[in-house]
Parts: structure tokens; sequence; C-alpha cells
């Protein structure tokens, strides 16, 4: 492959000269070689002599560093050794240093016979997760190949695994520590904490073994949020604030219950003087108990709510008339007090009118085709009715707006489909007795705005972790939130 000129005379006597890029073939009848023309570059008087430029370059970088010192007329004067990524790493090491983790993590594991690079290995495991997420085996050769690591040229897996069962032994002096810093650098709201679980698999053979004094071990088998409740598991928590930066992570056996979850963070989280904040969680910890401990020393909480639910003070609130107020382009709320003079409950009732259109035409073809399925059963036997019911009842679509007669046959129930088109584009919050904000008005907004942004606050911890060693620990989620607020600034 090459590049060519042609030209041609024109009408005038004056020349044209035209670039090519060809290569030769082999003529199908005389085998000879012949050019062929895979692009052209039009008139060499308007060469745009830039773009062969980055064509140049983009090859050569193709090709490798040698090709690159090549091209540049250096490659005697220059030998290529290696080549490592720098940008990520060094601005990471700025911000790890800013947060003051080197002397936090030098004062707690002074005294200890360890590496003294384990702060290193510590910081690259972070950096790796923060830049390009990989297990702890390879991230040995990512720091030993891909990137440059200031102050660590290489590291092993073992010298990685180590370094993990350290840090969960300093996690909570650490974890505290990186949240003064960065509470001080970036001068966070802490006015409203975000909280919610989420789990993650192993694919191992069999769950941990339990320990002394425990029933399951670690990862074990529970409710799996990723549907494979065939593989052990861990529970994690993760509490950020408003705009999404991280405070604190947690890790719990896999069989844990969520529900009791967030009297525990609270309970961590008050030795960091975080106990007079608002809690905003989803309808998973909205028990009567979670609400009685989330109000102690002067505590507040949003919590999701069920629409669907047998809860008398929900159904009072959803039935209470009353104007909204809006609060964004696509959301309004109105505030409601349940006074049953035994408790009082605080609700807000959120509408989205974008979503309750969505709402609306889903509803819609779900009860064409309910329509269609049942259609010409009267004339079926009672037996064959029941099949079809029983079919159609497996589908919680179809179920909760089928109905059958005192006669057996399938009807759509039209109640049903009035109460659930008064739900459409709405959900519930419950807030604690007191106001959220300093005012009526700025308690209401906080609650809806609080509540709206909770779908974007879902933990993600990413791909199953790693196996470790026999015999070792694996806190895999850990480095992620320690590179939470490296990896996520505040826009």
């Amino acid at each position: 492959m090459y590049l060519r000129t042609i030209q041609r005379r024109n009408k005038d006597g004056s020349i044209a000269r035209y670039v090519q890029l060809a290569h030769n073939v082999r003529h199908a009848e005389t085998g000879n070689p012949v050019a062929e023309v895979i692009h052209s570059f039009g008139r060499e008087d308007a060469l745009d002599r830039a773009a062969l430029a980055r064509l140049v370059a983009s090859i050569t970088r193709y090709l490798g560093p040698e090709a690159e010192l090549a091209a540049a007329g250096e490659s005697e004067a220059l030998r290529f050794v290696s080549a490592k990524a720098l940008g990520g790493t060094w601005a990471l090491d700025g911000l790890w240093r800013r947060l003051g983790a080197d002397e936090v993590l030098g004062r707690l594991l002074a005294g200890r016979r360890l590496d003294p690079a384990t702060e290193r290995v510590i910081f690259a495991l972070v950096a790796n997760r923060a830049l390009e997420p990989v297990s702890k085996l390879a991230a040995t050769r990512w720091v030993a190949e891909r990137a440059f690591v200031p102050g660590l040229a290489q590291v092993s897996d073992d010298a990685c695994y180590r370094a993990m069962d350290v840090l969960l032994e300093v996690e909570d002096e650490l974890a505290e520590a990186v949240y003064w810093a960065v509470a001080d650098l970036l001068n966070l709201e802490v006015d409203l904490l975000f909280f919610d679980t989420t789990s993650t698999y192993f694919e191992i053979e069999a769950p941990d073994a339990p320990g002394a004094g425990e029933t399951v071990g670690f990862r074990t088998h529970g409710h799996s949020k990723d549907h494979r409740g065939d593989l052990p598991q861990v529970v994690i928590g993760l509490a950020v604030t408003r705009s999404g930066i991280p405070i604190r992570v947690w890790c719990w056996p896999g069989n844990t219950n969520d529900s009791a979850l967030i009297r525990q963070v609270k309970d961590d989280l008050k030795a960091w003087k975080l106990s007079r904040v608002v809690w905003v969680g989803d309808r998973g910890f909205a028990s009567a108990e979670n609400r009685r401990y989330l109000q102690r020393a002067g505590g507040h909480y949003i919590l999701g709510e069920k629409l669907r639910s047998e809860s008398k003070e929900a159904d009072a609130a959803l039935a209470r008339q009353g104007r909204y107020k809006v609060v964004a382009a696509n959301l309004r709320v109105k505030e409601v007090v349940v006074d049953d003079a035994t408790m009082r409950d605080r609700f807000v009732v959120c509408h989205n009118p974008e979503e309750a259109v969505r709402d609306k035409a889903v509803r819609d073809q779900l009860l064409a085709q309910l329509a269609d399925a049942i259609a010409g059963t009267d004339a079926l036997s009672s037996a064959e009715r029941d099949r079809i019911a029983g079919q159609l009842g497996t589908q919680p679509g179809y179920r909760r707006f089928l109905r059958r007669t005192k006669a057996g046959l399938l009807r759509i129930d039209r109640a049903a489909v009035a109460a659930e088109a008064h739900l459409d584009g709405k959900f519930l919050l419950r807030l604690g007795p007191h106001p959220v904000g300093r005012g009526r008005g700025s308690g209401l907004q906080a609650a809806a705005r609080g509540g709206a942004g909770m779908a974007g606050h879902e933990v993600h911890p990413g791909a199953a972790p790693r196996l470790p060693p026999p015999g070792g620990t694996d806190p895999g989620p850990r480095p992620a939130v320690l590179a939470g607020p490296a990896a996520h600034p505040p826009r």
C-alpha cells in the first residue's frame, strides 16, 4: 500500500496532479501487477496535508512506540523501554494526598510489621477501581504494565490481599478521617443522607463456613437483587449526600434482612456527629420501629411508602382532598397530616404528570390484552375457564384486573381499574412529625425532591468481586467507596 500521484493535462495546457492511496494486485488474465486505487485524496494543490499528518500519526500509534520514534527520525538516539498512562493516577494521587489519606494510613499503620509500601498498594487498588476496575490479580498487571503509580513500580497479588486485610482492620478510623476531609474540601451539605442497600454475588461452589458463634458464613445465600439466588452473596449498604458523594459503606452477611440495617447505620454515623440529619430511604425501611429509631436525638426521616399497602394511614393520605403545589416542571406535591389521636403522621403525595400518562398507556395496553384473552370464554366449560383464569393469575399485571362473577364468568374488574387510575403518576412519602426544613414550604420541597431523587442514588457495585486466596478475606466493595469521591467529583 502506498501513496502515488497521477496527472492529466487540461485544455488550457495546465497540468493537474492528484494524490491517491493505492496498492498492487495481480491482473486476473495476464497475472501482471497493476495498481488499484483505494482512496483518492483529490487535487494536490488542494490537498489537506493536516489530515494526512493525522493519518500518519494514527498509523504509527497503532504500530507502537518504536514506529513513532522511527517516524520522528529519533530511533537511533532514543530506545523505547516502556509506556504507561500517567494522567489519571497522578491526579488521583494528588487528591489522595489532599484528603490526607496517606497521612492517616501512615499513622494507623505505624508500629506494625508491614511492608513500607502498604499505603501505596492500597492507593493503587483505589486508583485501579476508579480508572479501570479489574480483579486484584489483574490489578498487579495494571500497575506493572499499564499505569504509572507514584511510588509503586510493581506489586504482587499477595501484597494486594495483605493490604486489603490491613484495610479491614483500620476501616472505621480511615473512613471517618476521609469523610471529614471530603466534607471540608468540598463543603458538603449533609442535611439529607440517602441510604440504600443492594447485594452482589460470588461465583463459588459453596457458601462460607460459619465462624465461631455464627450460624452462617459471611458469603451466604439470601434474597438476591441480581436474581442469582443460587449463589452466595453479601449485602452492601451505602450512604450518600444529596449530591451523590459517598459517606460510608457497609457490608453484611448475604442473608441479612434490610429492614433493621438503617438503625445500625444511624448508630455508626452518630460518632461522626451526623445524628441530626434527615434520613432518606425507600419503602423497605418504613417500619414503625425504624421510624421511631430515626427520630431519636432530633433526627428526621423521609421514607417511601407503598401505594398499594394495607396501611390505613397511607390510604387516608391518598384519599385526602387538597391542592397540589408545583415544585418542578414534572413534579407537584401536597402535604397531608393524618392524626388518629394515637399517632400523628405526615405524608407528601407526589404526582408526576408525565409518569401518569405513561401509567395510563401501560394499563390500557394490559386491559386490551386481557380483554382479548377472556373474549369468548363465556361459551367454554367451567373447567376450561378455571384453567384460563389460573394462567392469567400467574401474571401480576393481569391478576390485578381480573375478576370472577358469581356464575364463574371472567370479567375485567372495573372497580380495580378505577382505583388504579387514581394512583397514576403518584408516589407517597412518609415524613417525621416535625417539619423537615426551617419552614413549611422548604420542608415540603425538601421531602418531594428528596423522594424524587432516591432513584438516582441506587447502589451499583459493578461486577462480582474476585475470589480471595484460601484463608484470606475479601472486602471487595470497600475500595470502590474509597474511590467514590475521586471517581465522582462534584459537578
